[in-house]
């Protein structure tokens, strides 16, 4: 169900909150502690998101998901949240927007004894994902990566 409610937004809305100028990096269906919940993730190339994005595309979201009834009218909560600075990387727009910037990869199981690298974000597909750490290319199985996060310095 969450995978047909999801494909049904993204089909049915993605393009028309892009022409609002926001883009939609994700969209969620799930269950958390309060019920099902429906979360959109936007983004913005011309500024920070803010409360008042969110609060705009929430609103616009209220009628357009009343008229899809994409949950065949099972209840949930509508979040709209932002990227966020520290959001893990996940997507191929994650993987682009960070490229040549600081990563942290975890892995799943040690690889030269160490499960935690640090590095500049190089390359990046379907199989592998290359950082350059103290002036060396490192090449890691996507299937080997638990996480990677952008390193933020204020």
């Amino acid at each position: 169900m969450a995978g047909v409610v999801e494909k049904m937004c993204q089909e049915a809305l993605t393009s028309k909150i892009e022409a609002m100028g926001y883009e939609v990096v994700e969209i969620e269906y799930s269950k958390k502690v309060d019920g099902m919940n429906l979360t959109f993730v936007i983004d913005c190339n011309n500024h920070l998101i803010t409360l008042d994005d969110c609060e705009k595309v929430h609103r616009f979201l209220d009628e357009e998901l009343d008229k899809l009834n994409p949950t065949n009218d099972a209840p949930y909560i509508l979040n709209v949240e932002s990227v966020g600075l520290d959001r893990p990387i996940k997507t191929e727009k994650d993987f682009l927007r960070n490229k040549n910037k600081e990563v942290e990869i975890r892995l799943y199981a040690p690889f030269n004894n160490k499960k935690i690298y640090q590095g500049n974000l190089l390359e990046f597909d379907d199989d592998k994902v290359v950082i350059e750490s103290l002036g060396q290319k490192i090449v890691f199985d996507k299937n080997a990566v638990s996480l990677i996060t952008p390193i933020i310095k204020f």
